[in-house]
């Protein structure tokens, strides 16, 4: 029997193996070439070579010093983006958590509804909001500010949120409610002692999640904004498409210093990400 469950075991790990490997290999071999054409230099960025003949670190010494005219506004635009993110994560964070609170353990009338239809816009693909939400911002004067992208995206991110944070506020035990009621405490008191150190994880989670969404936004970025020193980094890197001989490997440099930041913040909360965007998925 012993064997057997070992044997079981070990093929089950080779299946997983098998699967995973090839998965891992497609999904890193884009950021390897990424960071190939990084460090090659510009004639020997398409040679082919799985490793450039000689490499070289001008690039982002170019990117850092903003020696390029594609790269002449390099840190205010990294600034854009971090800002942008920042405050949208900062928002959605705050009305997801005060509208799951509400719906979820103050039953508010009318709040499942509410949540529902909110949910419902995401049967429309966003790409086919954006003119509306262009609309929507010109008839505010709202265009050419930075604001307009943070409150697109704190629209687009917020109801996914919220619904997250009402499922796992589900599960939080109503007996811790009702002590802290008998207590004396009121709805905001029951919010800021109980609610929110409780749902830790959770917050963290939809946090990251609406910041990296504002991070790699496009669409938006390129439709609200048009000023230079208003762009993200992430709409000005479309401007190297822009000539016929584009100097990609300029491009690529960019391409992996604006990655590091979501990654960097993906793995310092990847534990919070997969405990908290899970945490309600299954009723106990």
């Amino acid at each position: 029997m012993r064997r057997r469950l070992t044997l079981k075991r070990i093929t089950g790990e080779a299946k997983l193996l098998l699967i995973g490997i090839p998965v891992l290999l497609w999904t890193l071999i884009p950021v390897y070439h990424l960071f190939l054409f990084a460090i090659s230099e510009r004639d020997s960025a398409t040679s082919g070579r799985l490793w450039p003949k000689n490499p070289t670190l001008q690039n982002f010494e170019i990117v850092f010093g903003q020696k390029h005219f594609y790269l002449s506004h390099f840190w205010v635009q990294l600034g854009n983006s971090l800002m942008i993110a920042v405050a949208v994560g900062v928002m959605t964070l705050f009305i997801a958590t005060a509208a799951a609170f509400s719906i979820s353990r103050l039953k508010v009338r009318g709040g499942r509804t509410v949540m529902n239809l909110a949910l419902f816009t995401y049967f429309i693909p966003a790409a086919f909001l954006a003119v509306p939400m262009y609309k929507t911002m010109a008839n505010y004067g709202l265009l050419n500010n930075r604001w307009s992208l943070v409150l697109a995206m704190v629209t687009i991110a917020s109801p996914y949120c919220i619904w997250v944070l009402k499922q796992a506020s589900d599960k939080l035990p109503w007996e811790l409610d009702e002590a802290a009621r008998i207590d004396g405490a009121t709805p905001l008191q029951l919010f800021r002692l109980v609610y929110v150190p409780l749902m830790v994880p959770s917050l963290v989670a939809v946090g990251t999640y609406a910041l990296l969404l504002a991070w790699n936004e496009y669409l938006y970025g390129f439709l609200l904004l048009s000023k230079e020193t208003d762009l993200t980094l992430a709409v000005a890197l479309g401007n190297f498409l822009a000539a016929d001989d584009s100097p990609w490997e300029l491009l690529m440099a960019t391409g992996f210093v604006y990655a590091l930041p979501p990654a960097a913040i993906y793995y310092a909360f990847k534990r919070y990400m997969v405990s908290g965007l899970t945490a309600g998925a299954v009723k106990s």
